[in-house]
């Protein structure tokens, strides 16, 4: 063998070595529930968040990316890839009582990442269902769940009303009561990081509690606060800032396991914020609950593995049912062809153009359509129908008075008024330019009927008294639907 031969195959064996040591990257997926557009640093100079701003101003932050104005809605968004409106989840969200779940039909985003080999686990909410065992996190692709399964619980006793809503894996998690629930998480995540077999690549979605109601926070946090006057909005404040402690420490044991360098994390809201519970989308218009941008458009950004133009912002848009598919194509994969999602992957991480150029926030008959009835956007254009969702109007923080005047909008039923924004020119949405633009309205109009043909009845059905936590000892559970 010739000298020029066997340096040929010792450079073809390095290169088949060195491919084989990459790894896919871990993947670390982060919701705040009900954090505003305007309730991070990086917008919001007034808000303690050093964590969470470092990693968005030197990662990419996402100027365009929406979600559904409700939290199951946006959650079965992420999960299964598909709109809600496809798949009956469209319509406020899943109660404790209610014998329902997204539908087992559709596969779910641990799922997909477990057939590429990734170990899966879930820490904080859930919210898609828990009627019978199928329609829980461990019977959906993760390995492990640490949580609860509604909303709305005590941050401290993890109860709703009088009725424990906790659990470790299929058990109830009845020893972690008086420990606030970001501490919890996070220790949590970092057992399972610590824990982790680091030749496997690692998915933790971390859908945390923080900043939904009840507004609860340990005092510590309250008292970072002190210029804020009104003390909904301190305690608020406090909330968004333990979440933000809460991410630094998964960072820094993601650091200390060697594992950060090649973790990709994905940071977003479920919905808009809350107005009339402290939150703020300043300068968007309108809340959580409404089609509005401040209801639609989430704080969101993206850091870590695989990047390659990073420190900017991102203006492509893109919609939470194309982040399944994106973190699959990132891991590796090959998306799903059968979801609405759209792989934003390349995309993203080159800082090219998005391929999505139009989508609906929410499309909703049942009665009331609570959540907004219909709405569209194609390219910069954004068509509302009906009862855009309340409350309504533009708020700053309620950090210098004491009370705030929601605007509303009486219950409207049916297409109309129509109301016509060019969010390019005025993402505040202050203009309507229906009366001008009747062809545009016309057009969009249109669109919307082409997506109700593909819509399914709101699953929403009548809460089921055999759902009573007393039949499994005042613990919400599945095992009776």
């Amino acid at each position: 063998m010739t000298v020029g031969m066997e340096n040929f195959i010792l450079v073809f064996l390095s290169v088949l070595v060195s491919c084989a040591a990459v790894q896919p990257p871990n993947i670390v997926f982060i919701v705040a529930d009900d954090l505003g557009w305007h309730d991070v640093g990086f917008r919001n100079p007034h808000m303690k968040t050093p964590n969470i701003d470092k990693l968005a101003t030197e990662g990419i932050i996402f100027e365009s990316a929406y979600v559904q104005p409700y939290c199951s809605p946006s959650r079965t968004a992420f999960m299964s890839g598909m709109f809600p409106f496809k798949v009956g989840m469209q319509h406020n969200v899943l109660s404790d009582v209610q014998p329902a779940c997204v539908p087992l039909n559709y596969t779910f985003l641990p799922q997909e990442l477990k057939k590429l080999g990734y170990a899966t686990h879930i820490v904080g909410k859930w919210h898609l269902g828990f009627c019978k065992w199928e329609c829980t996190p461990t019977y959906r692709g993760f390995d492990t769940f640490f949580g609860y399964y509604s909303a709305s619980e005590d941050y401290f006793n993890h109860s709703k009303g009088a009725n424990l809503d906790y659990r470790d894996n299929k058990l109830p998690a009845w020893d972690y009561r008086g420990e606030y629930s970001a501490y919890t998480f996070t220790q949590k995540a970092i057992d399972i990081i610590n824990q982790h077999n680091v030749s496997q690549p690692l998915f933790m979605y971390l859908p945390y509690q923080n900043v939904h109601g009840p507004i609860e926070v340990p005092e510590k946090y309250y008292n970072m606060y002190p210029n804020v006057l009104n003390e909904g909005r301190r305690t608020f404040s406090g909330m968004v800032s333990a979440l933000d402690e809460a991410v630094g420490n998964v960072t820094s044991v993601l650091k200390e396991k060697g594992l950060f360098d090649n973790t990709l994390i994905l940071f977003t809201a479920d919905n808009g914020g809350p107005v009339e519970a402290y939150a703020s989308n300043w300068p968007l218009r309108g809340g959580k609950h409404t089609i509005w941008e401040g209801g639609t458009r989430g704080t969101s950004f993206m850091y870590g593995a695989g990047l390659k133009k990073t420190k900017t912002t991102y203006n492509g848009m893109m919609h939470a049912v194309d982040w399944k598919p994106t973190l699959v194509s990132a891991a590796g994969g090959s998306p799903e062809t059968t979801i609405d999602g759209i792989s934003h992957w390349e995309s993203i991480r080159n800082g090219n153009p998005s391929s999505r150029t139009e989508f609906i926030y929410n499309l909703d008959d049942f009665e009331p359509a609570m959540e907004g009835h219909a709405a569209i956007r194609v390219g910069n254009y954004k068509l509302i129908l009906g009862y855009p969702g309340t409350p309504d109007g533009w708020h700053e923080p309620m950090n210098k008075t004491k009370d705030d005047i929601y605007d509303s909008i009486i219950y409207l039923k049916g297409d109309f008024p129509a109301r016509l924004y060019n969010l390019h020119s005025d993402p505040a949405e202050r203009y309507n330019l229906a009366p001008k633009k009747p062809d545009v309205v016309d057009q969009l109009r249109a669109r919307i009927e082409d997506y109700r043909k593909q819509m399914v009845p709101a699953l929403y059905p009548p809460g089921d008294p055999a759902s009573n936590p007393k039949n499994f000892g005042n613990v919400w559970s599945p095992g009776w639907c």
